[in-house]
């Protein structure tokens, strides 16, 4: 997702699953289990420091847009007014800047006390043993994890217990400018649809509209660097892996892995319905710039989308010999140098409970990871952007799991970048693909030991 979120600005920040920390405190030895959608009452430490009139300060950082932060904060001043002897401090940064922070304040010892966590970084992040388990503080708790969608907890468990909890889940699906396909007169594409089908309708789609001789409306775009906006969903509707199952091997260049590879170079150099990146540059992102008609993405692109002077929504992923989509999370987690991890907790539960998670879906950033409010007006009504919303809900019934293992960053560094002179016209599919897996398994092994 990286460069595709660097080029948009973005990705987001997001909340979920269970309410925590409100009202009066209980005493500890009165602790119950909490039904689920109910909030766990407080922990004992809190309630001593907040019984004593300690002032507790904690600096909570994501990534996003600075508008993010006016509704983050709405999120933090709920939580102080719940617990008045904590502060909680809101840090906002671009993604590049973001992991550029992390990265110096971890080295130096003082990270935030709870910070955003991309799901497929979290195993690195996990087994560098800077993030604080939280499995002891969800059993006390009796913190309801089966709230959660599944999917969204997948890269988060660990042999010994979560140390992160997951705020939003993004199935990938096809935006499609309605507009131009109104103007050409082709039915929006339904559930069934197939990558042949793509093929036509894109054909039909790709125009020199002011007759220069050069292309300037595209049937398709996709950023091809990250596996999430349309290869890896690809790769598996062709029947192909992405890894095995231990992610000690990669299988990119094998089977029908190929078959999805081969269709997108087509897309580009045969049908000529996609522009290389060099074109696709001159466009920033050539949807939303009105010049693609096509384009796969999860819900974090809809505030975006949602300032362009056209007309547009989402339909599913064309399938293949398969049905098949991909969907990420992203998270929170505690650091474990937090001199105050009770509070930590306490905040990270307020982010993905239900209040944390009503608040910043109106940002229409992301797909609540707890249906309670993923099936709510919430997401479903209340959104700015009038399209269909419960198709990415729809899409998690055939989605699987973005990988997450340990070294991914350096590995799709290197399958992203590796890929680009393929995607240029300057090299050979095959021959790229056989030099490159060799060295995304040295990646693997290395990351494993």
């Amino acid at each position: 997702m990286r460069k595709f979120l660097i080029l948009l600005s973005l990705l987001l920040v997001g909340a979920l699953v269970l309410v925590a920390c409100g009202g009066e405190p209980e005493e500890p030895a009165q602790e119950e289990a909490t039904p689920a959608g109910e909030a766990p009452t407080e922990e004992a430490p809190a309630e001593e420091e907040a019984a004593a009139g300690e002032q507790v300060e904690l600096t909570f950082s994501v990534w996003g847009d600075p508008e993010e932060l006016a509704i983050l904060q709405e999120i933090a001043d709920d939580f102080q007014a719940e617990n008045p002897n904590v502060k909680v401090t809101v840090t906002v940064s671009d993604w590049d800047t973001y992991w550029d922070k992390l990265q110096t304040t971890l080295a130096g010892g003082n990270p935030p006390d709870v910070f955003a966590m991309d799901a497929p970084l979290y195993p690195d992040y996990q087994s560098r043993g800077v993030l604080l388990n939280l499995q002891d503080r969800i059993e006390r708790d009796n913190f309801d994890l089966s709230a959660y969608y599944p999917e969204s907890l997948v890269c988060y468990e660990t042999a010994d217990g979560y140390y992160g909890l997951p705020r939003d889940i993004q199935p990938s699906v096809m935006y499609i400018n309605t507009d131009m396909f109104d103007e050409a007169g082709i039915a929006y594409p339904e559930d069934g649809w197939t990558w042949d089908d793509l093929l036509e309708i894109g054909q039909q789609l790709t125009k020199d509209t002011d007759d220069d001789g050069t292309v300037d409306q595209y049937g398709l775009w996709a950023d091809l660097w990250d596996m999430e906006l349309l290869w890896g969903a690809m790769i598996w509707q062709f029947g192909g892996e992405i890894l095995n199952e231990d992610f000690s091997q990669t299988l990119l260049a094998e089977g029908g892995a190929v078959d999805a590879w081969q269709t997108i170079y087509d897309m580009i150099f045969e049908y000529g319905i996609m522009p290389d990146p060099s074109v696709a540059e001159q466009f920033g992102d050539p949807f939303e710039s009105g010049n693609a008609a096509m384009t796969p993405a999860g819900h974090w692109v809809v505030p975006f989308y949602g300032n362009v002077d056209f007309n547009w929504d989402v339909v599913p992923l064309p399938q293949g010999v398969n049905k098949q989509s991909i969907v990420n999370s992203v998270g929170f987690v505690v650091s474990k140098d937090s001199q105050h991890p009770e509070e930590a907790w306490a905040f990270l539960k307020h982010l993905v409970g239900e209040p944390g998670q009503t608040k910043i879906t109106a940002l229409g950033l992301g797909v609540p990871s707890l249906p309670a409010i993923a099936n709510s007006d919430a997401y479903l009504n209340q959104q700015t952007a009038d399209i269909n919303h419960q198709l990415f809900l729809d899409a998690m019934e055939y989605s699987r799991v973005k990988p997450c293992f340990r070294g991914y960053d350096e590995w799709a560094t290197l399958i992203g970048d590796g890929m680009f002179s393929v995607w240029l016209g300057e090299a050979g599919l095959q021959e790229t693909l056989d030099e490159l897996v060799p060295q995304a398994d040295a990646i693997l092994q290395e990351a494993s030991q």
